[in-house]
């Protein structure tokens, strides 16, 4: 699947997007694989009270499903103005 980061968490893990093989079931336990990688994953990912997630481009919790998903995107919650 695609993983898409945006904003401080492009900038910390260094990538706007990669190819991802998981075996996780639900978007925490991708985190959890990605956290797990490297210091740079674990740094974006260390609060993810900060963070919003995105399934095939529709705004998602991190107790969400994976099954069929295509593509997840990563990014701080957005504000107005």
């Amino acid at each position: 699947m695609d993983v898409l980061y945006f904003a401080w968490v492009r900038e910390r893990i260094g990538l706007p997007r990669e190819k991802v093989e998981t075996s996780a079931n639900t978007v925490m336990e991708l985190v959890e694989e990605l956290k797990s990688r490297e210091e740079r994953y674990a740094a974006a990912f260390a609060d993810i009270s900060a963070l919003r997630v995105a399934l095939d481009q529709e705004l998602s919790e991190f107790d969400a499903p994976l099954e069929g998903v295509r593509e997840v995107a990563f990014f701080p919650p957005m504000t107005g103005g």
